[in-house]
């Protein structure tokens, strides 16, 4: 891919864009400003503020020296997030609107999201696409040593979305014969429909409880591939190892739901 910062006459003292996932050098000024911006987050401020009122009150002394290592871990990560040198460099929003147009893998999975209907497994679903999309580009935007550990997790994030979309239109499908049944009128085969809505009850139990589950284990990853951009050698590899089972768990238990709940 050609960068755009590669044109004749250019220098290589020139700021490089934030968003080219291979350029990683800050000027000694911009290190400055990221920096001072880091130690000022209000998260962190509000850590501090916390931290000293405690400490006066008990007369703690562990609590003030507890307080200035969160405060310094906090301002560390975020002087080494990509996402927050864009926000102070640039002016980008956070939360990222600037990020790549969707690939048609990602388009088709939205489409089919926006199928389902309005309602609590709906909401799940899309909010762990965003937590997908997140990761996704925290590691585009990390540096080439971490990009190249957490190789293997691309893969593996895009077949969990995949897994989890069909989970979800299973579910709704599964949801969808319950109400059917429990609407039908016919006695005689009373036992029968009986046990058929005691299975299915207990298939759109599992579903719900694995899409869950699923989000719960995608929220941390962003902040995961943040914190393995900041580590280098065996410790980037025993990290990104540990996500990758992680993410390796993740498919196969949902895996393990769409063939055991798979329509016949």
């Amino acid at each position: 891919m050609n960068n755009p910062n590669d044109q004749p006459g250019g220098t290589e003292e020139r700021r490089p864009s934030l968003g080219a996932p291979g350029e990683r050098r800050l000027s000694p000024e911009e290190r400055r400003r990221v920096t001072r911006a880091a130690f000022l987050r209000p998260m962190g401020l509000f850590v501090v503020v916390i931290g000293g009122v405690f400490s006066v009150l008990t007369l703690s002394w562990w609590a003030v020296v507890l307080t200035l290592a969160t405060y310094a871990t906090l301002a560390f990560l975020a002087a080494r997030d990509p996402l927050f040198w864009a926000h102070v460099l640039e002016g980008r929003e956070y939360r990222l609107e600037t990020r790549p147009a969707p690939s048609r893998e990602e388009a088709s999975l939205e489409r089919r999201v926006r199928q389902l209907p309005h309602g609590e497994t709906r909401r799940k679903v899309e909010e762990a696409l965003d937590l997908h999309r997140r990761t996704m580009v925290a590691i585009e935007e990390s540096d080439d040593v971490a990009r190249t550990v957490l190789d293997d997790a691309i893969p593996k994030l895009h077949g969990i979305a995949g897994r989890l979309v069909g989970v979800a239109e299973r579910r709704e499908e599964v949801a969808g014969t319950i109400r059917a049944l429990e609407n039908h009128a016919g006695a005689p085969q009373r036992e029968d429909r009986d046990a058929d809505l005691a299975g299915l009850k207990n298939e759109l139990r599992a579903a719900d409880e694995e899409i869950s589950r699923t989000v719960e284990k995608l929220s941390p990853l962003r902040s995961k591939v943040v914190r393995i951009s900041v580590e280098s050698g065996g410790a980037a590899q025993e990290a990104a190892a540990r996500l990758n089972a992680d993410l390796d768990e993740m498919n196969l238990r949902l895996d393990a739901l769409r063939s055991s709940t798979s329509s016949p």
